[in-house]
Formats: C-alpha cells, sequence, structure tokens
C-alpha cells in the first residue's frame, strides 16, 4: 500500500528519533557528570557537583514523545506486531473484509484516545497544571504531543481503511497482507 500522508508519518519517526538521541544524550550528559565528581574525589579535590535537574522526569516526558510520534511511521511500515494465523488461511476475498473490520476497530478506539487526550490537554491549560517533580512542566505540552501522534495515527488508519475498502470493493480477490511487501517497498 502507498500512503499519501507518508510524509507527515517520517516526520513523527524523526521526532521520536529526536526524543531517543535527547534521552540518550542526557543521560550521557548525567553519568559523565557523575564520573567527574567520582575521579575528583578519588583523587582528593572537592566534588564539582554537576548534574542536570529533573533529568528523568524529562526523560520520562521524552520516552512516551517517542513511543507515541512513531506510531504512526511503524503503522504504515508494517513494523507493527499481528497476529494473521487465522485469518491468513482465509482466501483473499474474505480476508480483505477481516482487514476493513480490524481497521474500522483500531481507528474507533484511536480516536476515542485522540479524543480524550485533546480534553486532557485542553483542561491542563485551562487550569495551568504544571508537572509535580523538580521542573514545573506545563502537563498540555506532552499532552499535546501525544494528541498529536494518536491524531497521525488515525490518519494513516482512515488511509489504510480507505484503500482496503477501495479494494473490498472493486476486486477483493486481489487483495494482499498489509503486512506483505511489495517490491517497490524495499529499498
Amino acid at each position: 500500500m502507498t500512503f499519501k500522508f507518508d510524509k507527515l508519518y517520517r516526520l513523527g519517526a524523526w521526532g521520536a528519533a529526536a526524543c531517543m538521541v535527547t534521552i540518550c544524550t542526557l543521560v550521557a550528559l548525567q553519568v559523565a557528570f557523575r564520573v567527574v565528581d567520582a575521579l575528583l574525589v578519588l583523587v582528593g579535590l572537592r566534588r564539582l557537583g554537576l548534574s542536570i535537574t529533573g533529568v528523568s522526569e524529562i526523560a520520562a516526558y521524552l520516552l512516551v514523545g517517542a513511543t507515541f510520534l512513531g506510531l504512526a511511521y511503524t503503522f504504515v511500515h508494517h513494523a507493527h506486531i499481528r497476529v494473521t494465523l487465522l485469518i491468513s488461511r482465509l482466501p483473499s476475498a474474505i480476508r480483505v473484509w477481516f482487514e476493513v473490520f480490524g481497521l474500522i476497530v483500531a481507528l474507533a478506539i484511536s480516536l476515542l484516545l485522540g479524543y480524550g487526550l485533546i480534553e486532557l490537554a485542553r483542561e491542563s491549560l485551562q487550569y495551568n497544571d504544571v508537572s509535580s517533580g523538580f521542573l514545573s512542566i506545563p502537563l498540555w505540552i506532552p499532552q499535546t504531543v501525544l494528541a498529536t501522534s494518536v491524531g497521525l495515527l488515525c490518519l494513516a488508519l482512515a488511509e489504510a481503511l480507505l484503500m482496503a475498502l477501495r479494494i473490498a470493493a472493486r476486486d477483493p480477490a486481489s487483495f494482499r497482507e498489509a503486512t506483505a511487501t511489495d517490491d517497490s517497498e524495499v529499498r
């Protein structure tokens, strides 16, 4: 399947990658600061006491961002785990309708999650909610990232659903597994 909004999904994947790199950088800096302090104490000097305040809190928000920003990309590139033991044995004409049903259920759940996240971010913004850790991070910021990520997933699911419905209506016998890779998809 070819997705029209693939560039948007790739942008989400780059955001997820940026979150992961930032986590690695923060943790590496924190470890380096501790090693420097330990070496200074070892040679009899005073500790510098360098540290990044709230690194675990920041890393937790970044991890959630990395997880959710990658959802749409991994879906359109067939990296989500699918259990197709039963439906893979069905004829293509029937299997396409199972795919349509699964996509409808996934889209409905994702839309409900997206709506809930939008409401949560709206309330956090309205009441000026902040995190309770060392840093007072406005909660609407990570919640907006989550809502945007789920929105991207909803777009990908809707796009896949429309493609599956088009195949089901025109030529259901030509349906291939969504996880099957074309030669054109291999780079």
